[in-house]
């Protein structure tokens, strides 16, 4: 059970931290304002999407958060993963840009399912 829990917090606070520092380079970085413009998406998205990138940060990290809001969270990081990724190899970005998502997909998926194996503890 132990292992479990160290596993999930690590995972969960390499997303979490991965996507709050991400969402401060959207707000700050013209490099990565310039990065959406090569993707061909609108100056509003990087905003829209770093606003949702620290609520769902922190709906992964605080524990009073309601079991669906969580959920929530984790399909929108995964919708954003998996769009990340389509996105750079459309875009004929070099090979490791687009990888990198599907490393932090992985990742995700290693949070979801020890977050799940502890909620199954915890009803046992």
């Amino acid at each position: 059970m132990k292992k479990d829990k160290i596993i999930y917090w690590v995972t969960t606070g390499i997303v979490a931290a991965m996507m709050v520092f991400s969402a401060y380079g959207y707000f700050t970085n013209q490099e990565m304002k310039g990065a959406f413009v090569h993707l061909g998406f609108p100056n509003y998205f990087r905003i829209e999407l770093g606003v949702m990138k620290i609520l769902g940060a922190l709906a992964l990290i605080l524990p009073m958060v309601p079991k669906k809001l969580k959920e929530f969270a984790y399909f929108g990081f995964a919708l954003t993963f998996i769009s990340a990724f389509i996105g750079h190899y459309a875009s004929d970005d070099p090979l490791p840009t687009p990888i990198m998502p599907l490393i932090f997909l992985g990742i995700l998926a290693a949070s979801y399912i020890y977050k799940n194996k502890i909620q199954n503890y915890n009803q046992a």
